[in-house]
């Protein structure tokens, strides 16, 4: 059994990624910001304030906590919160790793995909070299903040893609969508980063349980344009996929989250996962959406 400190559990992937410790029998301890239940731990990582004895017992953490990209508009304020909760975060995390009387195994901090930027044209692993953009910045400080940890545990980076679920980034294409005004972003052709909601928990409990160090793609194993999510989301909603939206009026609306969320072109591999042993339980973005939508309708 495991102790595993959670940051960011209430979010779509901490909520998941806790459910799946608990029920193989781990004890997840959550940081809160708000008035704990039981089980919690107060922290305000805005401050820097920890109690590093969180982590005493404990055998990993794992970092989830940052303001939503899915937040529109991006404004220059809000842009600004979208950094500042990862490094607030992450540099709390990392202060009361390094002073812990006994640092976890493991430090599992989030990234995304977002760290490549968009690059028409490329295979993308672990290896190349930063993008340029918006999150590509972000993403960069962000793991730089958490591989100070490093000099006392291990610490792996999640550079996720779009974690393909119904409360997540299917949230506003289903709202379109039942609309009957679905249609190609852009042209459509271009290659989306994405992973199943079990799936990336899954590569996240791989991670946690194996010996990767360093970043990690989660991203699934085979290549989908933007038009191979929307229009088989379309088909299982027996909707029409018809009405183009020009790139130029999605930069125009959106700005930077155009840019790095619904025009970006990458198609970065799970390269080190795979060489791993980890083995995808949803290979294609179309059983990715299928799954998220028969979980939409259990949890509806």
């Amino acid at each position: 059994m495991k102790r595993v400190v959670l940051a960011g559990a209430s979010g779509l992937i901490g909520t998941a990624l806790a459910d799946a410790l608990r029920a193989r029998g781990d004890e997840v301890v959550r940081l809160v910001r708000t008035a704990p239940s039981s089980g919690d731990v107060l922290w305000d990582p805005a401050s820097r304030r920890m109690d590093a004895g969180v982590l005493d017992g404990a055998s990993a953490v794992v970092n989830l906590s940052g303001a939503s990209i899915g937040r529109l508009p991006w404004t220059p304020r809000y842009k600004q919160e979208i950094l500042s909760s990862r490094i607030d975060a992450t540099s709390t995390l990392v202060a009361a790793l390094s002073t812990a009387r006994e640092a976890p195994d493991v430090f599992l901090s989030a990234s995304a995909a977002g760290f490549y930027g968009s690059r028409p044209g490329e295979i993308l692993t672990e290896e190349s070299p930063r993008g340029t953009g918006f999150l590509s910045d972000v993403t960069a400080e962000w793991e730089r903040t958490a591989l100070r940890a490093a000099a006392v545990t291990r610490v792996a980076i999640a550079r996720s893609g779009i974690v393909v679920a119904t409360d997540g980034v299917l949230k506003p294409l289903l709202l379109l969508t039942r609309a009957g005004v679905a249609g190609p972003l852009a042209g459509g052709d271009q290659l989306w980063p994405w992973v199943s909601l079990a799936d990336e928990v899954g590569a996240l409990l791989h991670i946690l349980d194996g010996t990767l160090s360093g970043p990690v793609n989660i991203t699934g194993p085979t290549a989908a344009t933007a038009n191979d999510l929307m229009r088989h989301l379309a088909a299982r909603m027996h909707r029409p996929f018809f009405l183009p939206v020009p790139g130029f009026a999605l930069n125009l609306i959106l700005g930077d989250a155009a840019r790095d969320l619904l025009l970006v072109d990458q198609h970065p591999q799970p390269k080190r996962l795979l060489d791993d042993g980890y083995a995808f339980t949803h290979s294609t973005v179309e059983r990715a959406v299928d799954a998220a939508l028969r979980r939409g309708r259990r949890a509806g």
